[in-house]
């Protein structure tokens, strides 16, 4: 069974030309395409430049297939379920419907990404919240500094699954349950841990999930999904609404009608026509977590980690700035040294892609690495430390 799950990890490996030229250590930024993305896309364009039919209708069933596939991937149901263009797409969603009063408060750690800052900070301004900045220990979430800030009017933690900078990944159940308790909707900022840390929105406890798809789910820029628990979905007020948040049954023949329930549904919080390029891409790009089962994909790229962590270890000269404990680790690995801008020049002149984020290295390993790319790595690493 493992030697037919590595030959399966090796075929997908091959769908991606970049492995040929480049070791990509870079997915918490930005994932590169697969041939099936890329040739998807082609073929679309190719279709809108012949324009011989309309193809417009093709981007429904493929967005109804996506929210059932997201939903699969999360736990969720695909009523649960709407596609959004980027993680603040939900952010936005959450800020600015959630019914929220004047006074109440909002907790977010003092090293979120700006995603999720500058979103609830423009909620704030706009609906008279107040935002109450946590304290991190050791720049990692600290529980305890929750329990010490919940307050009367404490209302919502907005949070990443995985940090950005360090990966640390949240324990999201038993914040969820410090949350319930409190009476708190939980809003998490999913995209550095969706596609490689496995996640049941539902034992969770999750209130509002949102990802991007351009980073680890290896999809266009421009494309995302959300979820809405029934506990807030209906709660919610939609800060925003199109035409298509009502069911037209995609007959397009009589549009004189202006009675139509709104979507009892996420689907009635998505915006507008798709970006149909970007949907026929992710579609492509989510067979791939579908086929290999991201269960396996954390195995893997944990198992690639643990080679390079070894390694660190045992070099004085780097030391390791993120979370190895089980629990809070992620496909994310990080690690520091002096002369770390120097060191990050001379990988990305070698054609290592990977990123100083906060003084130190950020290694994302991704289902297309292997332990080749590791050991290319470390011979690099182990000749600077020389």
């Amino acid at each position: 069974m493992k030697e037919d799950i590595a030959a399966r990890f090796r075929e997908t490996r091959a769908l991606f030309e970049h492995t040929g030229n480049v070791t990509y250590f870079n997915s918490a930024s930005y994932g590169p395409f697969c041939t099936p993305v890329r040739d998807a896309i082609r073929t679309n364009l190719d279709l809108r430049v012949a324009a011989e039919r309309d193809d417009s209708h093709d981007a429904f069933t493929t967005s109804d297939e996506l929210r059932n596939d997201f939903a699969e991937l999360i736990g969720a149901e695909k009523k649960q379920v709407g596609l959004g263009m980027n993680t603040s797409f939900g952010l936005n969603i959450a800020a600015f419907g959630l019914p929220l009063k004047a006074g109440d408060e909002v907790l977010i750690s003092d090293i979120e990404f700006p995603a999720v800052v500058y979103t609830w900070r423009a909620a704030a301004e706009r609906r008279g919240l107040k935002i109450k900045r946590l304290a991190s220990k050791d720049r990692f979430f600290d529980i305890d500094e929750l329990l010490r800030n919940i307050g009367e009017r404490t209302r919502v933690l907005s949070l990443s699954y995985v940090q950005f900078f360090n990966g640390y990944k949240n324990d999201l159940e038993t914040i969820s349950e410090i949350c319930r308790k409190n009476r708190m909707y939980l809003v998490i900022d999913g995209i550095q841990g969706m596609g490689v840390e496995p996640l049941d929105v539902k034992k969770s406890g999750i209130n509002v999930f949102t990802s991007g798809c351009h980073k680890w789910m290896l999809s266009p820029q421009g494309c995302g999904f959300f979820y809405l628990s029934d506990e807030v979905c209906d709660l919610i007020k939609p800060p925003f609404m199109s035409w298509l948040g009502v069911d037209w049954e995609v007959k397009f023949d009589d549009l004189f009608h202006v009675d139509k329930p709104y979507f009892d549904s996420a689907r009635r919080f998505e915006m507008g026509f798709y970006a149909v390029l970007n949907i026929l891409g992710m579609k492509a790009a989510v067979r791939i977590f579908q086929d290999l089962g991201i269960d396996n994909i954390q195995a893997h790229n944990h198992a690639l980690i643990d080679r390079l962590a070894d390694y660190i270890r045992g070099n004085s000269f780097y030391r390791i700035t993120c979370s190895m404990a089980p629990k809070h680790r992620s496909s994310i690995f990080t690690f520091s040294c002096d002369n770390v801008d120097k060191l990050h020049r001379r990988l990305l002149d070698n054609k290592i892609i990977l990123v100083n984020r906060e003084g130190s290295i950020r290694v994302s390993v991704h289902l297309f690495n292997n332990e080749q790319d590791i050991d290319r790595l470390i011979e690099m690493l182990d000749g600077f430390s020389k």
